[in-house]
């Protein structure tokens, strides 16, 4: 229950519903995170829209599969000129009202890429409380969670050294005031999040007992119906095998990873995206349950230790 109260507080942020709109199709000015589409709305910018729609198509009994398929390409390039698709838009959200394997794919896709990353950023910085926990995921969906979390540590220690409770205020703090001056002006908006936790703060609600009031809604037992998860605004580019090969820091950061966790790579660490790369993906992907298709998005980057942000 608890894990559904706080994807619920970080829905209502992100749609205005305690339950998620799966249909839900938005482009709006200014947003970094591009074309949104979701019962939380995920993102094209952040590689996760295009991993979304590609597990749909794949999937058993996908009603429109054949519509969407020949989407992907652009959506796996991000490309700007889909924000004014009318017929991607509804189709999506066809896909969203009428499909019952949409939904099943957007629970688990979510969940999957979203909820485990939040848990293991909890959990490694010893965060327990459910609130706490909650504030954690909503910087991981909202963006620059380890930005925020680096700068709390800085100007006032780790929770370990001054108690959850005390960082978890304190984070919230640092995290509005950034926001709040935000070059990005859609972003300065989003302060009454950091507002909301403080209100829950006041009360002592740590344990995020029902039922809960934000922004004037109500989550009880008997709104919280599915999981409500969101994605993040921004997120790290997803890394694959092309032609020609991908390279850079962020390349270099994964084949890291990889070593570190036994996996042999024969050219060493050269910063390439190549075929010994691609395999020791696939090969780490299917060792830890994921989905192996050679890609590096939030799920596996998380499961490879390294911040999405």
């Amino acid at each position: 229950m608890q894990k559904r109260t706080a994807q619920a507080i970080i829905n209502i942020f992100e749609t205005s519903r305690v339950v998620g709109d799966y249909s839900l199709v938005v482009c709006a000015p200014g947003d970094p995170g591009g074309l949104t589409y979701g019962k939380s709305q995920t993102t094209i910018n952040s590689g996760n829209l295009y991993l979304l729609i590609k597990a749909y198509t794949e999937a058993d009994g996908a009603k429109f599969a054949d519509e969407l398929s020949p989407y992907l390409k652009s959506l796996k390039q991000q490309d700007r000129t889909l924000c004014d698709d009318r017929n991607l838009h509804r189709i999506l959200r066809q896909a969203g009202k009428q499909d019952d394997v949409m939904i099943d794919t957007q629970d688990a896709f979510f969940d999957r890429v979203y909820w485990t990353s939040a848990i293991n950023r909890a959990t490694s910085l010893g965060i327990e409380t459910a609130l706490g926990t909650a504030v954690v995921y909503d910087s991981t969906i909202h963006g620059s969670w380890g930005r925020m979390r680096d700068r709390t540590i800085e100007r006032h220690g780790r929770p370990s050294e001054i108690g959850e409770q005390a960082w978890i205020s304190n984070y919230i703090n640092v995290r509005r005031e950034w926001l709040a001056n935000h070059s990005i002006r859609i972003l300065n908006r989003t302060v009454d999040r950091m507002d909301a936790f403080r209100k829950i703060i006041d009360i002592g609600n740590w344990s995020l007992n029902l039922p809960l009031n934000v922004r004037s809604l109500i989550i009880s037992e008997e709104t919280l119906i599915p999981d409500i998860i969101v994605a993040p605004v921004v997120s790290r580019p997803l890394l694959f095998l092309t032609e020609p090969y991908m390279r850079g820091g962020d390349v270099r950061e994964v084949q890291q990873a990889l070593v570190d966790r036994g996996f042999y790579l024969e050219d060493g660490i050269d910063s390439v995206f190549g075929p010994q790369t691609d395999a020791a993906i696939k090969k780490f992907q299917q060792q830890n349950g994921l989905v192996v298709d050679g890609i590096v998005g939030s799920a596996t980057r998380s499961a490879l230790g390294i911040d999405n942000d």
